[in-house]
């Protein structure tokens, strides 16, 4: 291993490689702190060659790479492990946008480049680049398109996969793939750039890629509106997109435990309605002209008229549509100062999201009397993040010892409702079992296949996704 650190140097310089423990502790920890490795050295290349050289390297030596962009995986799919052998990659260095082509509404960065800065570098171009998460100003290009990121645009821009034309990716074997295409047609074979984008880091390193952009919206209308149940925010979605059409940029929806979770946990947060409701849809509607208030405030006249809005608040200002927003994107920190709590990242058809909510309810409230639910997510694309949270007065570690019960009902619940166990988070080493579970034995199969014919020496990631 000691020659393999002096290559390492070599192709990097010696400040760029973190061979002692107190250099790369935070790079050896997940977001979440659940996972804790211990690699071998963290690797800070600048340059697409330099990744290059350092995977060269690696292969020769047979050892394994964790590639590692922002860390903020929730799934602990950027983590070494405890081996000693492992050599993370960590490519926050490869930080540039290459080029922005507005009139292609396109743009080539880097895969080090934080989400943040990339919205920036957009909008100095009067563009758009739509990919929104909580973790935007500390995330990374590579490791959004690594877990294939979904967050709150979804509905009307896709996932991550959707926003990318092309990519240049450094193969295990230390090869590199230029697919920087920046052509929105292209039928020529296989769609590869599709192969890396979700796969965590098992099959390549992505260095860079071509973005989709998008005009700026000129207008934009944020509202958060009263609903009865899970059934009624369904009717509420239909009406806003019936009135809205593509407009419709976010509908998101939370319970009244969540809004009172946040409003717990987040002095000075206001909640927006005199009364308490069920439950809460958060829209906002964003139009390349001026139409984004008149097409929202059609979609909640209707929609109180017919009974599936019971209140509505519209923001007057961007510091209202800021604090509405707000309500729903502390959730997830709100539950987590309220305490350890278990979470699952679902995916179910949207149209059965209201049955999905009470059929699973129902059960958890048989097999673990009292367990708070929390549950949040984006309606418009089926996406929920089902979490649950213990009784009052029950001790939280306690709680916890329920986990791998409340993944079985929770998940086997997706299952019969034709879902998916991950929805925007990944796998990682978080869910390989689960996945092992759920996937059909030819699916599995098939994965590992792809995975033998691109990583054959299996360096690239192991343990995580198979």
């Amino acid at each position: 291993m000691a020659e393999l650190l002096e290559r390492l140097r070599r192709a990097v310089g010696e400040a760029a490689v973190l061979a002692a423990p107190a250099d790369w502790a935070p790079y050896a920890t997940d977001w979440r702190r659940r996972y804790a490795g211990r690699p071998l050295a963290v690797v800070k290349p600048a340059s697409t060659e330099e990744v290059a050289a350092v995977v060269r390297a690696c292969a020769e030596a047979r050892a394994a790479v964790v590639p590692q962009a922002g860390n903020t995986s929730l799934c602990g799919a950027a983590t070494p492990d405890e081996s000693g052998t492992q050599v993370v990659i960590n490519v926050s260095r490869l930080n540039r946008v290459r080029n922005i082509d507005a009139a292609n509404n396109a743009m080539t960065a880097e895969a080090g480049c934080v989400l943040a800065a990339l919205h920036d570098a957009a909008r100095g171009a009067d563009r758009l680049f739509p990919l929104s998460l909580a973790a935007q100003g500390s995330c990374e290009l590579g490791g959004n398109l690594s877990t294939n990121a979904g967050g709150t645009g979804v509905l009307r821009y896709g996932n991550a996969r959707e926003l990318v034309l092309g990519l240049e990716v450094v193969l295990p074997s230390g090869e590199v793939w230029d697919g920087l295409r920046a052509l929105r047609k292209d039928n020529t074979g296989y769609d590869l750039k599709q192969l890396f984008i979700g796969a965590e880091g098992t099959l390549g390193v992505i260095t860079a890629a071509v973005v989709k952009l998008f005009p700026l919206p000129r207008s934009q209308a944020t509202a958060v509106v009263a609903l009865p149940d899970a059934e009624r925010a369904l009717a509420m979605l239909g009406t806003a997109q019936s009135r809205c059409g593509e407009r419709l940029t976010a509908f998101e929806i939370f319970s009244h435990a969540c809004l009172e979770l946040v409003l717990a946990h987040f002095p000075g947060t206001s909640t927006p309605f005199r009364s308490a409701y069920p439950q809460y849809a958060l829209l906002e509607v964003s139009d390349s002209g001026a139409g984004a208030d008149a097409a929202l405030e059609a979609a909640l006249a209707e929609a109180m008229d017919s009974g599936s809005a019971l209140d509505a608040v519209v923001a007057q200002s961007e510091a209202q549509a800021r604090a509405l927003w707000a309500l729903r994107e502390n959730i997830s920190e709100a539950q987590a100062r309220e305490g350890p709590n278990i979470k699952h990242d679902v995916s179910v058809p949207v149209s059965s999201i209201p049955r999905f909510i009470a059929a699973t309810g129902a059960e958890l409230a048989r097999a673990f009397p009292g367990s708070r639910l929390v549950v949040f997510g984006h309606l418009g694309d089926g996406n929920l993040h089902y979490n649950l949270s213990p009784p009052a007065g029950m001790n939280a570690e306690a709680f916890m010892g329920n986990l791998p019960a409340v993944n079985r009902v929770v998940h086997d619940s997706v299952a019969r409702f034709r879902g998916s166990i991950s929805a925007e988070h990944g796998i990682g080493r978080l869910k390989r079992e689960e996945l092992a579970r759920y996937k059909t034995p030819l699916e599995l199969d098939l994965m590992r296949a792809v995975k033998r014919a691109i990583d054959p020496l299996g360096i690239m990631n192991p343990g995580k996704v198979l």
